[in-house]
C-alpha cells in the first residue's frame, strides 16, 4: 500500500520538527518545505526570529529525521495578501491580525495548493490545535477544528478562518500534546530545536518595531492625544448586553483636554498603552478611540477606563465566516455560544444575533478593547464552529 506523503511546514522552531517526527513514526512520507516569505531583515529586532537561523534550523532537524527538505519564497504572495492588507487596514483606522491572515492566505492557501501541486495527501503544521472527523445523519463527512489539549497553548483562534477543504488536508500531530511533551520529545531526538524559543511578532517576519514597519509607506503627521475624563459618561446609561453596544461611542476634541502630541492616529490601537509619551497621570493612559480623519487619538486613564468597554460588536455579512456551515444562524436567530476577541483570552459568554445589516456578538460580560479589524471566533464546547472581522 503506497504511503500517504504529507509535507510539513518546517519553520525552524520546536513544534514543526516534532510534527513532522511523530507523522514519520505514524509511516507516512514526510517532506519538509520551509517558507521564505520575508527578506527584508532591517526592521526586524536584534536577532529576534532571524530567516537565515530559522532556515538552518529546519535543514538540521530534516537531516536527523531522514526527510527531504526544500525551501520556498512566498515573499511575493506575502507582500500582496498580508503586507499589503496590513498597510491598508491600519491606514483606514483597523487593527488586523497578521497570524489568521498569515494562515488563511498563505500556509492554508498557497503552501497547501503548492503541496498538493507535489503530489502531498495532506500538509501538516505544529499548531496547538486538533481536528477530527465525523459523518452527519445525512452522511455528509464534517470536519471539526478541536482547541489544542494544552489549554495555555491553543492556538485554533488564529485557524478560525479555515474551510472545510482544508481542513480536510491538514494534520495537526501535535495538537494532543502539551508544549512540555513536544520539547521533551525533541530533547530526546536531540534535535537543534529543542531549547529554541517560540517565535514572537509577525508572522514569518518576527519581532519587529510595528510603528517603523508601518512607516515604510504610512506618513507620520502630528497630531493630538485627547484625554477623555470619567466624568463624560456620567449622564450616560448603564450599559446593557445588547446590540446597541456595538455602536463604538463617537468622542469630539472638546470631549477632553489636550495632554500631548503623537505622529499618526494609524498607528495606534485600542488599549494600547506603550508609545503615548505622556507622562504626569496618575493612572497609566490607554488608547480609547482614534480618528485617522481628523488624526486624533483619544485616551483615558488606567486600566478600568469606561471607553474601553463594550458588551457587544457586529460582524458585516461578508466578513462572516462559517467553518461548519452546517451550524450557521439564519435571518432573525440566535445562537449560545463562547467566544474570544483575541488569543489566549478566555471563553467568554456570548450570544449570536443574526439581523438583516450584520451578525451581532452580544455578551454577558464586558469585554475590554473590541477593535476593529480584529477577529471574533466563537466555539461549541471545545470545537471553534466561525469567525468574523469585527467592524
Amino acid at each position: 500500500m503506497k504511503m500517504k506523503r504529507v509535507i510539513v511546514g518546517l519553520s525552524g522552531g520546536v513544534d514543526s520538527s516534532v510534527a513532522a517526527y511523530l507523522l514519520k513514526q505514524k509511516d507516512y512520507d514526510v517532506i519538509g518545505l520551509f517558507m521564505k516569505n520575508w527578506h527584508d531583515e532591517s526592521l526586524t529586532l536584534s536577532n529576534e526570529c532571524p530567516r537565515l537561523e530559522d532556515s538552518n534550523d529546519a535543514m538540521l532537524v530534516a537531516e536527523k529525521l531522514g526527510i527531504p527538505y526544500q525551501t520556498v519564497d512566498l515573499s511575493m504572495e506575502y507582500k500582496e495578501r498580508i503586507v499589503d492588507y496590513m498597510f491598508d487596514e491600519y491606514a483606514s483606522g483597523k487593527t488586523p491580525n497578521p497570524d489568521i491572515l498569515c494562515n488563511r492566505e498563505i500556509k492554508f492557501d498557497v503552501f497547501l495548493k503548492l503541496a498538493l501541486s507535489l503530489g502531498a495527501d495532506y500538509v501538516a503544521t505544529g499548531h496547538y490545535c486538533q481536528k477530527d472527523t465525523v459523518v452527519n445523519p445525512d452522511g455528509k463527512i464534517l470536519h471539526r477544528l478541536i482547541s489544542g489539549a494544552d489549554t495555555n497553548k491553543d492556538q485554533s483562534y488564529f485557524l478560525c478562518q479555515l474551510t472545510q477543504d482544508q481542513l480536510s488536508k491538514t494534520l495537526f500531530p501535535i495538537g494532543h500534546l502539551q508544549k512540555v511533551e513536544v520539547r521533551e520529545i525533541a530533547r530526546e531526538l536531540n534535535l537543534v530545536t529543542a531549547e529554541k524559543k517560540d517565535s514572537q511578532g509577525l508572522c514569518f517576519i518576527g519581532k519587529v518595531s510595528l510603528p517603523e514597519f508601518l512607516q515604510q509607506r504610512l506618513q507620520t503627521k502630528n497630531g493630538d492625544i485627547i484625554e477623555i475624563p470619567f466624568d463624560f459618561y456620567k449622564d450616560k446609561p448603564a450599559p446593557k448586553a445588547t446590540i446597541s453596544q456595538s455602536e463604538k461611542i463617537t468622542y469630539n476634541p472638546s470631549d477632553g483636554e489636550t495632554v500631548g502630541k503623537h505622529l499618526g492616529a494609524h498607528f495606534f490601537t485600542i488599549g494600547q498603552r506603550k508609545g503615548l509619551a505622556v507622562g504626569g497621570t496618575s493612572e497609566p493612559l490607554f488608547v480609547i478611540d482614534t480618528d485617522v480623519v481628523k488624526n486624533i487619538v483619544y485616551v483615558g486613564q488606567g486600566r478600568d477606563h469606561p471607553g474601553l468597554f463594550r458588551n457587544a460588536l457586529k460582524v458585516i455579512h461578508d466578513d462572516i465566516h462559517w467553518v461548519r456551515n452546517d451550524m450557521k444562524i439564519q435571518l432573525g436567530e440566535e445562537l449560545e455560544v463562547k467566544a474570544r476577541i483575541r488569543y489566549r483570552q478566555p471563553l467568554q459568554k456570548a450570544t449570536l444575533i443574526s439581523q438583516k445589516e450584520a451578525l451581532y456578538v452580544v455578551f454577558e460580560q464586558q469585554q475590554s478593547a473590541i477593535t476593529s479589524g480584529q477577529f471574533v471566533a466563537w466555539y461549541q464546547g471545545k470545537e471553534l464552529v466561525g469567525s468574523g472581522v469585527i467592524f
